[in-house]
C-alpha cells in the first residue's frame, strides 16, 4: 500500500477537487499558505456540508526554520448570547437560529494566514485567483458526495424546517443524489463579493453588512458590532517532547491538549512492539485520562485557571501514565460528542508545511442559512453550559470549546510532517493511531491511515459512548479487548464514523510523501 510521493511539493484533502486547488496555486509558485486558502474554499463548496463560510478555522503553520505559528480562527459568542437569551432552556439547542450563536471566523483565519504568507515570503497570488475554483464550482456545480447525500437524508428531518435549509441544501424538496450536479448561486455570488471586497469584507465591509441584516431577520444573537469586533489572532502552539521528536498542536480553546497528552502518556509504555490489542488498549486508556484533563482544564483562553503547557511537563505526563492499567479498561464517562470537520495539509517546495482544519461543528452546523449568502451557520456555541457555575458556561464575547486541533511534528531524523482528522472525540484517536504505527511502529504512511481504526465515545452520527472498533480487526484482537474489560462495539469497514485521516511528511532528501483517506472522497496530489 504506497503513499504518492512527489518532489516539488504536496496537497492532501478529504476531498479531490481540494487537493487539485492547492496543487495548482503551488505549481503558479504560489506558498502552502496561498494553495491552503485555495483548498479551503474549494472544499466549503464541495464538502458543504462538513464545513464553510460560516464556521471556524484553526491553523499550524510550520516554516523551514523557526518557532511553528498557530492561527485561531474561531469566532466568540454574540453580545446577545446571554444566559437569559436562554432563559428556561436546560441546554442550548444544536439546531436553529438559537444554536448560531458565534461569530464564523473560518474567513477571518484566510486573511490572517494570507499576511503570514505575505510576511514570509514577500509576494503574493491575487486573493481571486485563490477563489477562482471555489467560485467555478459554486457557480457552475458540482457533484454531490455519497457524504453529502448521507448526512442530508439522515439530518433531512431534523434541519428540512430551519430557515435557508431547504432552498440552499435540498433539491425539489429532497435530499440531492450521490453522482447528481448540484449548484450554490448565492455562494457563488459571496465568495465573487469577497474576491472583490477583500476578505475583510466579512468583518468590517459590504457583506457583514448582509450577514448582519440576515442575522436580525431570524433572529441570531449575533450582531454587526460582533462581527466588526472580530479578529483571527496568532497563538503559540502547544509543544510535546516525544522520544521521536517535537510534535505541536493548537492551545485552547481547542482540544490539542487531549492529542499531545496522548502521546505523551503513550510514550512512556512500550509501544513499539505493542500487538493490535496492546496498543489500542493503550491508547484508549491514554484517552481517558486525557479527556479527564480536557473536561478539567480547557476553555476560553482568557478564563483558563492552568498552564496548559505544564501539563505536558515530562513528570506530569509520567504520573498519568503509571495510571494505565495493561490488564483492566478504566471506567470512564462520556465525550464531548461529534464534529463535523476537514483536515488538509500542504508543503511547498521552500519546506513550508501547514496543518489546517475547518469546521461548522455538526453536519451543516446550525442548519440556518443567511439570505442571499449560500451560508449556513455554524452551532459551535453548542458546547457552551447554560449552568453558569459551569467551566464552559456561556458568556456573550466567549470562546466555545473547539474539538479541532491540526497536527505536526519536527523529527529527530530530519522527517517533518502534518497531519489531523475530522471527527469530534475521535480527532485526538486518529491523530494517536497514525502517529503511532507511522511514526512509533514503522507502518508505512498510507498503510497507517487505511488500516481499521477505532474510537472511544461518540462522534460524527453517533450517540452511544462505547469503544467502536472498525472491521478488519482480527477476532482475536476483538476477543482480547473485551477480555480487558472494553465496552466493544463492532462497525463496518471503512466506516465515515472513524473519520477522514491525512498526512503529509517531508523527508530530509526532499521527497513530500502524501497519503489520504479511503473513508473519504479525497487525494494526496504532489508535482
Amino acid at each position: 500500500m504506497q503513499s504518492n510521493v512527489s518532489t516539488h511539493g504536496m496537497a492532501v484533502a478529504p476531498h479531490h477537487l481540494a487537493s487539485q486547488s492547492a496543487l495548482a496555486v503551488l505549481r503558479e509558485g504560489g506558498s502552502a499558505i496561498e494553495a491552503m486558502v485555495a483548498a479551503a474554499a474549494t472544499i466549503a463548496v464541495v464538502y458543504p456540508h462538513m464545513n464553510g463560510l460560516g464556521g471556524d478555522g484553526f491553523w499550524l503553520i510550520v516554516p523551514p526554520e523557526g518557532d511553528p505559528i498557530a492561527i485561531d480562527a474561531s469566532g466568540a459568542a454574540g453580545s446577545r448570547a446571554t444566559l437569559a437569551a436562554y432563559d428556561g432552556l436546560t441546554q442550548i439547542p444544536h439546531r436553529g437560529p438559537q444554536a448560531a450563536l458565534t461569530v464564523a471566523g473560518t474567513v477571518s483565519g484566510w486573511d490572517e494566514a494570507l499576511k503570514v504568507s505575505r510576511e514570509m515570503t514577500g509576494k503574493t497570488l491575487p486573493l481571486a485567483r485563490l477563489l477562482a475554483d471555489a467560485i467555478d464550482y459554486a457557480q457552475n456545480g458540482t457533484p454531490v458526495t455519497a457524504s453529502q447525500a448521507h448526512a442530508t437524508a439522515s439530518k433531512f428531518d431534523e434541519l428540512k424546517a430551519i430557515p435557508g435549509f431547504a432552498e440552499t441544501w435540498l433539491v425539489d424538496g429532497k435530499p440531492p443524489q450521490v453522482g447528481s450536479r448540484f449548484y450554490q448561486p448565492a455562494m457563488a455570488t459571496t465568495l465573487t463579493r469577497l474576491a472583490e471586497e477583500g476578505l475583510d469584507s466579512f468583518y468590517r465591509g459590504p457583506l457583514a453588512e448582509v450577514l448582519a441584516h440576515g442575522m436580525e431577520t431570524l433572529g441570531l444573537p449575533v450582531t454587526l458590532a460582533d462581527l466588526n469586533a472580530h479578529a483571527a489572532r496568532r497563538t503559540t502552539p502547544l509543544k510535546l517532547e516525544h522520544q521521536q521528536g517535537e510534535i505541536f498542536n493548537h492551545a485552547p480553546p481547542t482540544q490539542g491538549l487531549v492529542s499531545l497528552a496522548i502521546l505523551g502518556i503513550t510514550d512512556r509504555l512500550n509501544m513499539a512492539e505493542a500487538d493490535d490489542a496492546d496498543t489500542l488498549h493503550r491508547i484508549v486508556e491514554a484517552t481517558k485520562l486525557a479527556f479527564g484533563l480536557r473536561d478539567a482544564h480547557i476553555t476560553d483562553p482568557r478564563a483558563l485557571k492552568t498552564d496548559v503547557q505544564k501539563l505536558l511537563d515530562p513528570a506530569a505526563l509520567q504520573a498519568l501514565a503509571d495510571r494505565v492499567d495493561d490488564s483492566r479498561a478504566a471506567p470512564w464517562g462520556t465525550g464531548k460528542g461529534p464534529g463535523d470537520t476537514v483536515w488538509m495539509g500542504v508543503m511547498d517546495s521552500s519546506g513550508l508545511a501547514v496543518s489546517f482544519i475547518q469546521s461548522l461543528y455538526h453536519e451543516f452546523g446550525s442548519g440556518v442559512v443567511l439570505p442571499d449568502t449560500g451560508i449556513v451557520w455554524q452551532n459551535r456555541g453548542a458546547s457552551f453550559s447554560l449552568d453558569p457555575a459551569h467551566l464552559l458556561a456561556l458568556a456573550p464575547g466567549k470562546q466555545p470549546f473547539h474539538t479541532l486541533n491540526p497536527a505536526a511534528a519536527r523529527l529527530k531524523d530530519g522527517r517533518v510532517m502534518v497531519y489531523g482528522s475530522m471527527g469530534g472525540d475521535g480527532q485526538p484517536q486518529t491523530q494517536a493511531a497514525l502517529f503511532t504505527r507511522y511514526v512509533v511502529q514503522g507502518v508505512p504512511l498510507q498503510e497507517s491511515i487505511t488500516r481499521p481504526r477505532w474510537l472511544l465515545g461518540r462522534t460524527w452520527g453517533q450517540t452511544s459512548d462505547t469503544l467502536k472498533l472498525e472491521g478488519r480487526f482480527s477476532p482475536e484482537t476483538v476477543a482480547r479487548l473485551r477480555a480487558l474489560g472494553h465496552e466493544v462495539e463492532l462497525f463496518p469497514d471503512f466506516s465515515e464514523a472513524m473519520g477522514h485521516a491525512g498526512a503529509i511528511v517531508r523527508h530530509p532528501n526532499g521527497l513530500f510523501e502524501g497519503a489520504f483517506d479511503p473513508r473519504s472522497n479525497g487525494a494526496a496530489a504532489g508535482f
